[in-house]
């Protein structure tokens, strides 16, 4: 029987993508501020860097994926104006519904649109759009490669993927005091700030579990990308990978 990762834990695929929804049914409410505390606000400018990177002109359309509460959404959607769109996705219901009342709260209205969707069948024309994001989403995705590739179909010659995720910190002195963090304090913030120490734990396991920059890039050059390279942030606790179809 055919097993993927959640977390340490090898399960079906079926049970994996269940229980992801899970979590982040769980973590909804809270996510937002909890982004903010394990990050100390640092996830907001990994954002703004991701954003500087589309390439995107008003008047183009842009899709975000895995969106959950809508911030790299909302870049896309100011990005492209008025004349553009943007669409959000998730295959979380309850987290695209909070990312649309953040939008909706903000101002904008027509150059947005709201699609439950999974990231490994997106529901899309090909070549559809300019530029095509993801971010801190992938290793929550049960068939990565399904994924990039569907992402691959959808985006038009010289549209760009950015990936936006955790990855490995480069600099080995780190690790200690990061595997320290990541699961000993991370799952007690969690119990803490949303009652749910089990959801978190998961989230820093997954981490562990997501492919190395190299590993990534390689993937992304395996589902047809060209030019694909990555910048480290934060030394490389996240990285952001970039592809670029032509």
């Amino acid at each position: 029987m055919k097993t993927v990762d959640f977390g340490f834990e090898k399960v079906t695929p079926a049970d994996k993508t269940a229980r992801v929804r899970g979590v982040f049914d769980s973590v909804a409410s809270n996510y937002d501020l909890m982004n903010d505390l394990m990050s100390g606000g640092l996830h907001r400018l990994w954002k703004r860097f991701a954003l500087a990177q589309t390439g995107l002109r008003p008047g183009q359309r842009a899709l975000d994926v895995a969106s959950g509460t809508g911030d790299l959404g909302a870049g896309l959607a100011r990005q492209v104006g008025r004349e553009g769109l943007a669409v959000l996705t998730d295959i979380n219901r309850e987290m695209l519904a909070r990312g649309r009342d953040r939008l909706i709260d903000r101002g904008f209205a027509g150059e947005v649109a709201f699609v439950i969707a999974n990231a490994e069948s997106l529901p899309f024309p090909d070549r559809s759009f300019d530029c095509v994001t993801i971010g801190f989403g992938l290793r929550n995705v049960t068939d990565k490669p399904a994924a990039l590739a569907s992402m691959r179909r959808v985006l038009r010659p010289g549209g760009r993927l950015l990936v936006l995720e955790f990855s490995k910190p480069t600099i080995e002195a780190l690790r200690p005091a990061y595997d320290a963090y990541s699961f000993n304090i991370l799952p007690r913030l969690g119990g803490i700030v949303a009652g749910d120490a089990a959801s978190y734990r998961y989230l820093a396991e997954s981490i562990r579990m997501h492919p190395d920059q190299e590993t990534l890039a390689a993937m992304i050059r395996d589902a047809g990308f060209d030019e694909c390279r990555w910048h480290n942030l934060a030394a490389g606790i996240v990285a952001l990978h970039v592809g670029v179809v032509h």
